[in-house]
């Protein structure tokens, strides 16, 4: 198959952003064609003067539309694309040198018509940019689901850094409404009109995630509470692991409480895994400060995605809700 690469880019409101990722397919080892598909998605601080500031060098288009969410302008960007093979990206990403000759081996050596990348923290990222990347993707804090070798087949690919072929699009018209979740929403369609999946460990991107605490707890906390309404939609995907944030934070409160009946087994074994992961994320970063705050980062991760999950799945299953009625801020209105 020749590949003729389009990759889709939706921005709201972060022109710097763009600045950073447009110069870095400047830096492309390839000697493949590509073309660069920017989508507005309703932004008041628009990317137009940057993007425009890089066609003499890029390929590219640049398209305004109003806000309608970022899986309707990815596929908005689809529709508009020339290319054959999709390549998806946040406006927060950098790409390394290598990326797109990665892509292109895997695909030759073992295509497949949807992937997905990993995410890694480049050597300029904050403090806080690299602890919350070491949690959202280490084994020891998320069982490697965002990018572990292990998870090579039957894998979800993420929106951040996800390939999709235009039959595939065409054949499931691409991401929903709902935010997030969008992106495993789509993988599952797509596995159910008879598309595979893969992930491809050489094609990483740098996942700037500009960030707060307060942000990130409203992140995984909004990742939580998608989560049971995928697995209402799609009951083969239910496993008992998206259970485990939840079981783990009912688990210190419990091990809190027999403290005050001097008991500490529970607290111990707590303590244990919470040591565990300050020297994992050492061993990984060599920084005792960001480890540090690699914890506050996991305590954070794991109560917002355990109290967001336990909630939807309350209201879901035991109320039946209807999860677009009751969880509005999940879901955006058709363009």
């Amino acid at each position: 198959m020749q590949f003729e690469f389009s990759f889709i880019i939706p921005v709201y409101n972060r022109p710097d952003e763009i600045e950073e990722l447009l110069q870095s397919f400047i830096q492309l080892n390839t000697s493949s064609d590509y073309e660069i598909v920017i989508v507005e998605d309703g932004s008041t601080i628009p990317s137009k003067k940057v993007v425009d500031s890089f066609k003499n060098k890029l390929n590219i288009s640049y398209y305004f539309k109003s806000n309608s969410g970022p899986g309707d302008s990815r596929n908005y960007g689809m529709q508009k694309a020339k290319g054959n093979y999709f390549i998806i990206l946040d406006s927060d990403c950098i790409l390394p040198e290598n990326y797109l000759n990665a892509v292109e081996q895997s695909l030759k050596l073992d295509y497949v018509d949807c992937f997905g990348g990993p995410d890694a923290a480049h050597e300029s990222f904050t403090n806080l940019q690299k602890a919350i990347n070491f949690v959202m993707t280490s084994f020891i804090s998320t069982g490697g689901i965002r990018g572990g070798k292990k998870s090579i087949n039957k894998f979800q690919p993420r929106s951040f850094n996800m390939g999709i072929s235009k039959e595939a699009f065409l054949a499931s018209k691409g991401f929903g409404r709902i935010h997030p979740g969008e992106d495993p929403d789509l993988s599952i369609r797509l596995w159910d009109l008879g598309f595979t999946t893969k992930l491809i460990p050489e094609a990483f991107v740098y996942h700037k995630r500009r960030i707060s605490w307060r942000k990130f707890y409203q992140q995984v906390y909004k990742f939580g509470m998608v989560r049971p309404i995928l697995n209402d939609w799609h009951p083969s995907t239910k496993k008992i692991t998206y259970w485990f944030p939840t079981l783990f934070c009912f688990g210190l409160i419990c091990a809190l409480l027999l403290l005050i009946f001097n008991i500490k087994f529970a607290i111990i074994a707590y303590a244990l895994y919470f040591i565990m992961v300050f020297f994992s994320a050492l061993f990984n970063t060599k920084s005792i400060v960001i480890s540090l705050l690699a914890l506050v980062a996991l305590g954070i991760q794991f109560f917002g995605y355990g109290y967001g999950f336990f909630k939807s799945t309350f209201a879901i299953g035991v109320l039946n809700k209807s999860p677009e009625s009751h969880f509005p801020q999940l879901f955006f209105k058709s363009p």
